[in-house]
């Protein structure tokens, strides 16, 4: 596969939010564990936020965060911030390291509540991460199949998104109990620009696998008169095909937002029909709070996925929801 790989780094505008970020997500579905990571960069304020969730098969969840000074000059050659770093290799494939403490809860929707509740907290642990991503496909960015109107409302979750599907090896240790992690299917994604979580409205976006023949990646954005940014790909047999539009058919959440399940009716690059169904599984929910008062929910979440019929699929399933605060 000739993998024509974007840059590592891009130049900062102008705007103090503007941000550099890389996600890696994972799942093992015969041993249910998988995990997601994001940093992110602000090199005009010189600063990095990391985060980092592990969903474990026993039910419970480890969550890990920080935010440090980190100058330009260094974001521009090393993706690491902390104790977890997001590394290129010459190949094409990546490396994701991580050897810190992380912080478990029975319930992974208490996890973000553990900061306030020290009683929430089920054990501090060690964690020691080492996983290699091996691209399968050639790099999807969303914006060059997006319309104008679908690029103009997505501003706020940034310009460019480099999306790429690869198989995962490696080792996971937690407490000194190890994960063999063997032909797991992943994704990473590469953004940069603006990212206002509190103003970009609600959003939806998923990471599906059913085998290595047949992925989707659809990416919504829902603006408050209605209108939806569609982006995203559908990987099927060694092709990435656009996905020109995204119609929520439903979307079921729990009164406090939480996500149960969706529908989406999806129109490829080809004209073809296509209905996604999804149902998520355990959440980790992040708040989102900026200075005017304004609070939007993050959840993180695996899921199961239903495409056209066909079942099995899974991977990541995740929204943000603006909350209102005086109902």
């Amino acid at each position: 596969m000739k993998n024509q790989i974007e840059p590592l780094a891009h130049d900062a505008k102008d705007d103090q939010e503007w941000n550099e970020s890389y996600y890696f997500v994972f799942y093992d579905n015969k041993q249910h564990i998988g995990g997601m990571s994001r940093l992110g960069f602000k090199p005009n304020k010189n600063e990095g936020t990391v985060f980092l969730i592990l969903f474990i098969p026993d039910g419970t969840a480890a969550f890990h965060t920080c935010i440090e000074k980190v100058v330009d000059e260094l974001r521009k050659t090393k993706s690491i911030i902390g104790s977890m770093e997001h590394k290129r290799l010459s190949t094409g494939n990546f490396s994701y390291q991580f050897n810190d403490k992380m912080i478990f809860a029975q319930e992974p929707e208490s996890l973000p509540k553990t900061m306030q509740n020290p009683k929430l907290i089920k054990k501090i642990a060690n964690v020691k991460i080492d996983l290699s991503f091996k691209p399968i496909h050639e790099v999807y960015e969303y914006s060059e199949n997006m319309t104008d109107e679908s690029r103009q409302i997505g501003k706020k979750s940034g310009d460019k998104h480099w999306e790429q599907i690869g198989q995962v090896n490696g080792d996971i240790t937690i407490d000194e109990i190890p994960y063999k992690i063997e032909n797991v299917i992943g994704q990473r994604d590469h953004t940069h620009g603006v990212r206002d979580w509190t103003g970009v409205g609600n959003w939806l976006y998923y990471v599906v696998w059913f085998n290595q023949d047949l992925c989707i990646n659809p990416a919504a954005i829902i603006t408050d008169d209605g209108r939806i940014s569609s982006g995203g790909f559908l990987f099927e047999k060694g092709e990435n095909i656009p996905l020109k539009s995204i119609r929520v058919l439903k979307q079921d959440f729990r009164p406090n937002n939480f996500p149960i399940s969706s529908e989406l009716e999806i129109i490829d690059a080809m004209n073809r029909v296509h209905i996604l169904k999804g149902k998520t599984g355990p959440l980790v929910p992040m708040p989102f709070l900026d200075n005017q008062g304004n609070l939007s929910i993050l959840t993180q979440a695996f899921g199961e996925f239903e495409l056209n019929g066909k079942v099995g699929g899974y991977g990541s399933y995740e929204t943000l929801r603006k909350i209102d605060r005086n109902r």
